[in-house]
């Protein structure tokens, strides 16, 4: 006997088929879903690390910013202190220096020539005298160069021609000069009072 099936079969294949398929499309759906999802949360997770990272990166940083400004304070702390005790020790150094200036006025001023004025600026003096004649103000300017242990580099501003009244009717001719001189600071001048009087090898 023939068996003969008159159900539309084509249709119900293709159907199931339509079915799987939708199936199978969902499910790949789904299960992109999640894997987009778990790379989501993951990149998510990383962009939250890295956050965490960069705020404690700022406050560290902020906190070295601190740190920097404290340290830029101590310096110029530092540096105010050096210069103050620097310009103490120039004072300490430089305080007899007058004394001196008189001493070697004193002891290099030849006869017949006699201060008026003085003037220092820094380590530069401005002397102002008569003179009975201008080879006394020569051999000054000689004296205070070759022999003087703190005054150095004398030069003659100006010399000018004069007279002065002995009597009422006794005038004699003297010479109106002016000279500046520099002053030697006392380091200058320590290697020379510290060196020993008698040179090694001599009695």
């Amino acid at each position: 006997m023939i068996l003969i099936n008159l159900l539309p079969h084509r249709e119900a294949a293709r159907k199931k088929q339509k079915e799987q398929f939708y199936t199978q499309l969902g499910m790949s759906a789904l299960l992109g879903g999640i894997i987009c999802g778990a790379v989501f949360t993951w990149y998510q997770g990383q962009i939250n690390a890295q956050q965490d990272r960069n705020a404690f990166l700022q406050r560290e940083i902020a906190k070295l910013d601190e740190e920097i400004k404290d340290i830029a304070n101590l310096q110029r702390e530092i540096a105010s202190l050096r210069a103050r005790q620097t310009a103490v020790e120039g004072l300490q150094r430089d305080r007899n220096i007058p004394v001196h200036l008189l001493n070697e006025l004193v002891a290099h001023l030849p006869d017949g020539v006699y201060l008026v004025g003085m003037k220092q600026q820094g380590q530069s003096v401005l002397l102002t005298g008569v003179a009975q004649s201008q080879e006394r103000v020569s051999e000054l300017l000689r004296n205070l160069s070759n022999d003087s242990s703190w005054l150095t580099r004398p030069e003659l501003v100006e010399i000018v021609a004069g007279s002065v009244s002995l009597t009422e009717r006794e005038q004699r001719r003297v010479s109106n000069f002016t000279m500046r001189v520099a002053l030697k600071r006392g380091s200058e001048n320590a290697p020379a009072a510290q060196a020993p009087a008698n040179p090694p090898g001599r009695v």
